[in-house]
């Protein structure tokens, strides 16, 4: 009798959040945002799983972690796609995709180099506005500049 074993098995965590759907190409960028390659916490992740709904996508676990809504911004800005599922003693608690803030505040540089905020001590302040594509970009309150998510670079 053939008994292979066709999947990998995580262990469920017991409490914390998990990040799922999110684009395959955008996982390393998560983890990079949230600091999460510094952290003593227990970290799964998984790049370039099968997904239904996507054909690709990714996913992180991490334990005894929950993300305070400027964080859930910075994830939405990188992976519009993702869901937070919060678990607390293996259940889930809380389940929901990450929306776009109107606003973004004091969390991406604007990369225009002649912008206020790139020379004095001004904070930074975008609108999100989609572009003609259906595109996110953000809109920069003092130099008027738009930029995509291939220009993002978070403080």
């Amino acid at each position: 009798m053939n008994t292979k074993r066709t999947e990998l098995k995580v262990s469920a965590i017991r409490n914390g959040t998990v990040i799922d759907h999110i684009p395959s190409e955008n996982v390393f960028q998560v983890f990079k945002i949230l600091n999460l390659d510094n952290t003593s916490r227990q970290v799964y992740f998984g790049t370039n799983l099968d997904s239904k709904k996507y054909g690709k996508k990714g996913i992180i676990k991490i334990s005894n972690k929950y993300f305070e809504n400027e964080e859930i911004s910075k994830i939405a800005i990188v992976a519009p796609t993702a869901t937070i599922i919060e678990i607390k003693d293996y259940d889930v608690t809380k389940k929901g995709k990450v929306t776009l803030p109107e606003n973004i505040n004091n969390i991406v540089k604007c990369f225009n180099p002649k912008c206020v905020t790139n020379h004095q001590n001004v904070p930074t302040s975008f609108r999100v506005i989609e572009d003609h594509k259906g595109k996110m970009k953000l809109l920069c309150k003092y130099c008027e500049k738009t930029m995509g998510q291939e220009n993002i670079e978070f403080l």
